[in-house]
């Protein structure tokens, strides 16, 4: 009886073990596509656009190429108003400056909105 139920118990663990692998993989099919569903569609925009957005309350900037909404950010910007210095324009230069940390190149990422017209 012993046996039976050892044997019982042992079929069910490797039943789990081979079941497992397979529902994470479903669930990351699952989380692919939800995040595929959320992706945005970008946007190429030319300079005489980007520079309409010159203002603390509709504000984009240009790094290398690339175009970001950062208005949501002016105000917390640790550097105060610097980051207005070329709203609307090209702010590659100031970006890259030894003031920023690193991290900084993570965070713009959320703020691109699209890329510049060559």
């Amino acid at each position: 009886m012993d046996i039976a139920v050892i044997t019982l118990v042992l079929s069910f663990l490797l039943g789990l073990l081979l079941v497992i692998p397979r529902l994470r993989k479903s669930g990351d099919q699952g989380k692919q596509v939800h995040s595929n569903a959320n992706s945005k569609a970008y946007k190429t925009y030319s300079k005489a656009e980007v520079s309409l957005h010159n203002k603390r309350a509709d504000c984009w900037i240009i790094i290398k190429d690339k175009v970001y909404d950062v208005t949501s950010y002016v105000e917390e910007h640790p550097g105060g108003d610097a980051i207005l210095a070329h709203a609307g324009d090209d702010s590659t230069e100031g970006f890259y400056g030894p003031q920023h940390a690193t991290r900084v190149f993570d965070m713009i990422e959320d703020f691109y909105i699209g890329d510049l017209q060559n």
